[in-house]
């Protein structure tokens, strides 16, 4: 079996991956699950929240990207991202100055999050064609003060921040400007690679779990806002229904997956935060977020029947959500110069 691009299709995690984990520990409160981005350990009073990611198809902004996207997945437990452990991998024939481009670049991201880089490696690799950089970020919390992607429960209502394709938008802006110039001109596709700004989702984390009401968080990543809702349910096993309508895609995005022919609600999505909230809570959440200048947007609601994953769209036929096979960024990558300008 040949696997898609991107990450091991979930069914391959359960049958292989989870079945092969090392020995028991008792300080092991969540381990590896499907949907579930952190581990939790619980030492003395303390837990700490561990999580890895790697960078595998950026190339310009790769060390923002491993700091960021990393402590994205800490700041979703409602937890402050705090240590760094970094691998970089270089093509053969690197230079120092790709180690020094993605060196600095690590570092002005930990500064501007109070994110610590504590060790890690860095070496030649032979296979690579571009850069990968694997992050493993630690954030510690008070014991049992965190929320999972599993917590959602029937009837809380899903908030998106910002929008969707966040991460995919700036990749592609950046990795392809000389394609996309064309399609876009040049003020948007500049809009476009400053996208890499809005990849952080700490604020509106970190906001939206203060505020009260947080039963479950996600970040989007690999096969965006579609993959991220359909992992959500799958942690709390719930259905879900979102509403196409609600969802916001902005200008520079659209014109992006119009150009490769591909679906913005499979584009990967760092930079937009899934929320499920109390109904009671999710107006008082949305109210905090634009009040830090985080746009913020309920777009569907969790339904206590797993089996029902819906999309409303815009002229009002209610479809199956459906699961994305692998991020819709590998297939705009394949293309090459196949942009079409649309």
């Amino acid at each position: 079996m040949t696997l898609p691009p991107g990450k091991i299709p979930v069914d391959i995690l359960k049958e292989v991956v989870f079945k092969n984990l090392g020995a028991k520990r008792d300080e092991i409160i969540i381990g590896p699950s499907s949907g579930i981005d952190c581990a939790v350990i619980d030492v003395g009073s303390k837990s700490l929240v561990v999580s890895m990611d790697p960078i595998t198809g950026a190339l310009e902004i790769v060390g923002y990207l491993a700091v960021n996207v990393n402590a994205n997945d800490i700041a979703t437990f409602g937890c402050q991202p705090l240590f760094l452990v970094s691998c970089i991998l270089l093509p053969e024939k690197a230079e120092k100055k790709a180690v020094e481009i993605i060196s600095s670049q690590m570092n002005e991201a930990a500064k501007d999050l109070g994110i610590a880089i504590i060790g890690g490696h860095c070496e030649t690799t032979p296979g690579l064609s571009h850069p990968i950089v694997v992050g493993c970020m630690i954030g510690i919390t008070e014991k049992g003060k965190y929320v999972t992607a599993a917590g959602a429960k029937p009837g809380d209502l899903l908030i998106l921040t910002k929008s969707v394709g966040i991460e995919g938008t700036a990749i592609l802006a950046t990795d392809r400007q000389a394609q996309l110039k064309r399609v876009l001109g040049s003020r948007l596709l500049e809009n476009a690679k400053d996208f890499y700004k809005q990849i952080s989702v700490v604020k509106d984390a970190i906001t939206a779990f203060k505020t009260g009401g947080v039963h479950a968080m996600h970040d989007p990543t690999e096969g965006g806002v579609a993959g991220a809702v359909h992992e959500m349910a799958d942690a709390s096993k719930l259905g879900v229904r979102i509403s196409e309508d609600k969802i916001r895609v902005q200008p520079e995005t659209l014109r992006i997956c119009q150009a490769y022919d591909i679906d913005p609600l499979e584009l990967i999505a760092s930079g937009s935060l899934l929320v499920a909230a109390d109904p009671d809570f999710a107006d008082r959440i949305i109210e905090n977020l634009r009040r830090d200048k985080i746009d913020a947007e309920i777009i569907g609601k969790f339904l206590s029947s797993p089996e029902k994953r819906l999309i409303a769209r815009k002229k009002g036929k209610v479809e199956k959500l459906q699961r994305p096979v692998t991020d819709q960024l590998w297939q705009a990558l394949e293309r090459g110069k196949t942009v079409q300008n649309r």
